[in-house]
């Protein structure tokens, strides 16, 4: 079933089933010859009508007739519905207008216990939901698909979607919007044009790009961004950018509407959570990372000499390969989601698993090693977007309190590995936080640190976790700054790469001078503020 029905719906869909499944029925017994008889004038009883016809029947005719009879009619309809499945045929109802969103308005027309202070009950709140809020849903795999549909049939029909990502086969199995004909295409326009087909009135627009393609003009459009991603460098740039919309009065309070709310959906395997983030009232993701460790890694060593198992080939194709040859230019990074880059670090790692006589390296498993992919569950996707949608409707309408500090956490964690667990908690502010705190980290080094001990002492940073950050320092030029190190750029990394091997006190005289970090996981620049001993 490919869209979450209604009792009302239930009921009309299963009374054109029924009315299909008899004419099938009646199509199984009768066959061709009822047709026949349509075409004449005259009335003829059924019974002589059958002993004319089979007088007059065919040998080839007459054993159809007999198979048909062997087999029995409610075979021969399920192989007929089968046959309707199997060539997606799609069995559509129209539904009343005014019943349509019937169970949705029996909450959005009367007030009750849990609704917030905000919440008033009529026609405003429903033209509110229905015409006037704008979501944007980041992502639309396996779980963008199911918040779209969920955020439709909740009325919510002015819908933007992102995503940089083309449909594979492998994601058939959960990602329903898709079908087989759409393999190839954009996720993000396959999945708006199948919303809209079905769900009238909906209006989802599709975005086929990577999110730091878009400025902050095209954020700043949306009264609510929901994600559905699988990527925490994903996350974190979105999460830094909707706390940079945020304005500030002269007393330093929030002007209305600039700070966005964002509903963060995440899934791993039978586990899932949903965090309501409301920048600068509530913790953002940024505050909460430590909660989310590390990437394991692997010695270097064993890498580079001694591979053991599929997964080392691919992690050395990742990690020393590809800085080695940069397949794709020098100012190049490698990009996950890149099919191509995926391709060259399969066939790379293929390679070295085959020299050393390992098995197991292909490239849906060096996707998943590359990619840190924990399989995913369809229920899983189902259980954590509905949470999502909920939390939506709640911020978009306050017919009930939406999940926060004060109604009891602002975070859900859904376990389903043992047992259905599910618990609601919340998180406090960082001061220090880089992002919503707008403050600058503190760094204690000694004055002989080099530019790369410096990089690579912010990327281990637990505060930071940076992944290909560019440096300046403040000078005196016409910007105030100067870059010491670009990797982003391949004419200012050719011009900054010596530099690496140079003591940052080269540049900073003094304790206490604040370097500017710009790096991919970050939607702005961030302050790190150096003392020396």
């Amino acid at each position: 079933m490919r869209r979450g029905l209604g009792r009302a719906e239930i009921a009309a869909r299963a009374a054109v089933f029924d009315e299909i499944v008899g004419k099938l029925v009646s199509m199984d017994r009768h066959g061709d010859r009822d047709r026949d008889r349509e075409r004449t004038d005259t009335d003829i009883d059924i019974q002589s009508d059958r002993q004319i016809d089979r007088g007059t029947m065919s040998t080839q005719e007459e054993s159809r007739h007999e198979e048909r009879n062997r087999i029995g009619c409610s075979e021969m309809t399920r192989s007929r519905l089968a046959d309707m499945a199997s060539t997606d045929v799609e069995m559509r109802v129209d539904i009343d207008p005014d019943r349509r969103w019937e169970d949705l308005y029996r909450l959005l027309d009367r007030p009750g216990p849990s609704a917030g202070p905000n919440f008033f009950p009529g026609s405003d709140t429903k033209d509110l939901l229905h015409n006037m809020i704008r979501v944007l849903v980041v992502g639309a795999g396996g779980l963008g698909c199911e918040l779209l549909k969920d955020l439709t049939l909740l009325g919510f029909l002015n819908i933007d979607v992102i995503d940089m990502d083309t449909i594979e086969v492998t994601n058939l199995n959960r990602q329903f919007l898709f079908r087989k004909g759409d393999v190839g295409q954009s996720k993000a326009v396959v999945a708006a044009n199948f919303i809209n087909s079905r769900v009238p009135g909906a209006n989802v627009t599709p975005h086929f790009c990577k999110i730091q393609e878009k400025d902050s003009e095209f954020y700043q459009q949306f009264q609510i961004i929901v994600l559905g991603l699988d990527s925490l460098e994903a996350r974190r740039w979105m999460n830094d950018m909707v706390c940079s919309l945020a304005q500030f009065d002269d007393e330093g309070n929030i002007e209305p509407g600039s700070n966005i709310p964002m509903v963060d959906g995440g899934t791993e395997g039978l586990a899932g959570h949903v965090n309501v983030i409301y920048p600068f009232v509530t913790p953002c993701f940024e505050c909460i990372l430590p909660l989310f460790p590390p990437q394991v890694n692997f010695p270097m060593c064993t890498l580079a000499d001694i591979p053991r198992t599929p997964a080392h080939c691919v992690e050395w194709a990742k990690q020393l390969e590809w800085d080695r040859v940069r397949p794709f230019g020098d100012d190049t990074d490698l990009e996950c989601d890149d099919p191509k880059h995926m391709q060259w670090l399969y066939e790379t790692a293929l390679k070295r698993a085959q020299q050393f006589g390992i098995e197991g390296v292909t490239l849906k498993f060096t996707q998943g090693v590359a990619k840190r992919i924990i399989p995913a569950i369809a229920a899983t996707n189902a259980i954590v977007a509905a949470a999502c949608a909920n939390e939506v409707l709640k911020l978009a309408t306050a017919v009930s309190r939406h999940m926060s500090a004060e109604s009891g956490g602002h975070y859900m964690m859904y376990q389903g590995g043992d047992s259905i667990y599910t618990n609601t908690l919340s998180h406090e502010r960082k001061d220090d936080c880089p992002v919503c705190g707008r403050k600058a980290v503190k760094i204690h080094v000694h004055e002989d640190i080099t530019v790369a001990q410096l990089i690579e002492l912010m990327k281990e940073d637990a505060r930071l976790r940076l992944k290909n950050p560019a440096i300046s320092v403040p000078a005196d030029t016409s910007s105030g700054m100067k870059t010491i190190y670009n990797p982003h750029v391949k004419s200012i990394l050719e011009k900054t790469r010596e530099n690496l091997d140079h003591p940052i006190s080269t540049w900073l005289r003094t304790s206490g001078v604040e370097l500017t970090v710009d790096d991919p996981v970050m939607a702005t620049q961030k302050q790190v503020l150096v003392m020396f001993p």
